[in-house]
C-alpha cells in the first residue's frame, strides 16, 4: 500500500520533502497553505492539551490500573551527574514555556499580519504565551510523574523512582533530543491510558502533538528567514551599490526562500553527531546545532525586550519594568553560552568547532548590538523613529498584489 511504501523512505528523503513543502508554504499566499495548516494544527494541539488535562484530573484521583500517580522526581537534585552549573544553564533549559525569542519573531513576522485589528494583539500574543506556559507545566508533570507509570519498550520492568533515576541518571544522556521528546510522549501517554485510551493510541496522539509543533515551526521559520534575507539584501544593496546585481536575486520572495531552503538542506544532509556518512544516517544534521537552541532563543528574547525598551524610551514613557528583564535576558543566556563553550566537557574541549564558531559569532553579535544600544541610549530620548520612505510605484504595485495573496 501507499503507507507501506512511504514508511520505507529514508530519513533524508523525508527531510527533502518537508523542505520542499516549506518552500511552497513560504512563497504562497499565507491564506492558501500556512494559515489553514496552522488552524488544523491548533485544533490538534488544543484537543491534545485538553485530553491531558482531563486525564490528569482522573488519574490524580483514581490512578492508572490501580496504581497511584505521584511525583517520582526528587524535590531537589543539586548535583546531577555530568551537569553544568544550574545557574545560569537553567535559564536556557526552560525556554519557550517561560519566554521565547522565536515567538517574538513569529508575532512580528506572521501573527501581526493575520489579526483582524490591533486590539486583538494582546489576546492573541499574550494568550498564546500563557498557553505555552501551561503546556510547559504539563510537560513537567509528564516527565516528573507520568513517566513513573512505566516505559516498557525502553526500560521493561522499571517503574516509579527507579525508572526516573534510570532515565535521568546522567544529564548529558537525558538531554538528547530523542530522550527528551520520548520522556514527554511516554509520560503523557501514561496519563491518557488512565482514561481508557489504549497505550499505542495514546502514544500516537502525543506523537502527533509533538509533530504538530514541529510542523508549525518549519514553514513559519522558513517564511521568517525569507523576510530576513530580503531585508538584509536590500539594506546591503543600499549601503554597497556595487553588490546590488549580486544581491538582487535575494530580494524577491522566490530567491530568498530558495536561499533559506537550500542552506537548511545542506545542513540537514549531514549525519547526526558522531555518526558515519551512510544513507541511513544522513538527514539528521539539524541535531548538530540543537545545543545552540536554548541560548540563541533566549538571546532573541533579550533583543525583543531591548527593542521594546527603546520604543518606550523614545516616547518618554517609564522603562524600568522592561529594562530589568532586558538586562537579565541579555546576561543570563550569554553567560550560559560561555559555560557551554568553555565549561567542563564544553564544545571547545570536545573540538566541536562548528558549535564553537557559531557560539562565538552569536556572542560577537550581542556585543555589537549592546554597544550600539549604549551609544544610542542618551541620544534618542524623546526622538521618534524616522518614517519609512515611500515605496517606488513599481515595488508598491508588486507588493500590493502579493499581499492580497502574500507574505
Amino acid at each position: 500500500s501507499l503507507n507501506d511504501t512511504l514508511r520505507t523512505w529514508p530519513l533524508w528523503l523525508w527531510t527533502a520533502v518537508l523542505l520542499a513543502y516549506c518552500y511552497a508554504a513560504s512563497v504562497m499566499p499565507v491564506w492558501i497553505l500556512l494559515q489553514p495548516r496552522d488552524y488544523i494544527n491548533s485544533l490538534q494541539l488544543i484537543s491534545s492539551l485538553g485530553l491531558i488535562l482531563v486525564a490528569l484530573v482522573v488519574v490524580g484521583t483514581m490512578g492508572v490500573n490501580g496504581q497511584p500517580v505521584e511525583i517520582v522526581a526528587p524535590t531537589t537534585q543539586l548535583h546531577p551527574t555530568n551537569a553544568p552549573p544550574m545557574w545560569p544553564v537553567l535559564f536556557i533549559t526552560i525556554a519557550c514555556g517561560a519566554i521565547s525569542g522565536f515567538h517574538c519573531l513569529v508575532s512580528s513576522g506572521t501573527s501581526s499580519k493575520q489579526i483582524s485589528c490591533e486590539t486583538d494583539a494582546q489576546f492573541v500574543g499574550y494568550g498564546s504565551m500563557l498557553t505555552e506556559g501551561f503546556l510547559a507545566v504539563l510537560v513537567i508533570l509528564a516527565v516528573s510523574a507520568g513517566i513513573g507509570l512505566g516505559w516498557p519498550n525502553q526500560f521493561p520492568g522499571l517503574q516509579g523512582k527507579e525508572l526516573w533515576n534510570t532515565v535521568y541518571k546522567d544529564f548529558q544522556a537525558a538531554g538528547g533530543l530523542p530522550t527528551t521528546i520520548g520522556a514527554f510522549v511516554v509520560g503523557s501517554a501514561n496519563f491518557l491510558e488512565g482514561i481508557g485510551i489504549d497505550r499505542t493510541m495514546a502514544k500516537a496522539i502525543m506523537g502527533v502533538l509533538v509533530a504538530s509543533f514541529a510542523g508549525t515551526t518549519l514553514d513559519t521559520a522558513t517564511r521568517l528567514q525569507r523576510y530576513v534575507v530580503q531585508e538584509l539584501s536590500r539594506a546591503m544593496g543600499d549601503g554597497l551599490p556595487a553588490l546590488r546585481p549580486v544581491l538582487r536575486p535575494l530580494q524577491n520572495p522566490h530567491g530568498a526562500t530558495l536561499f533559506a531552503v537550500v542552506t537548511a538542506l545542506m545542513l540537514a544532509m549531514f549525519p547526526g553527531p558522531g555518526q558515519p556518512w551512510t544513507a541511513e544516517t544522513i538527514g539528521q544534521g539539524g541535531k548538530i546545532l540543537w545545543p545552540l537552541f536554548g541560548a540563541t532563543n533566549q538571546l532573541l528574547a533579550g533583543l525583543a525586550f531591548l527593542v521594546i525598551t527603546f520604543w518606550l524610551w523614545r516616547r518618554q514613557k517609564p522603562v524600568w519594568f522592561i529594562a530589568i528583564p532586558t538586562v537579565f535576558m541579555l546576561v543570563m543566556p550569554a553567560w550560559a553560552l560561555l559555560v557551554q563553550l568553555f565549561g567542563p566537557g564544553g564544545w571547545w574541549e570536545k573540538e566541536s568547532y562548528l558549535l564553537s564558531f557559531i557560539g562565538f559569532a552569536t556572542l560577537g553579535l550581542e556585543i555589537w548590538m549592546l554597544s550600539e544600544a549604549v551609544l544610542m541610549w542618551p541620544r534618542v530620548r524623546g526622538v521618534l523613529e524616522e518614517a519609512l520612505p515611500p515605496l517606488p510605484a513599481n515595488r508598491l504595485a508588486g507588493e500590493t498584489a502579493s499581499s492580497s495573496t502574500p507574505s
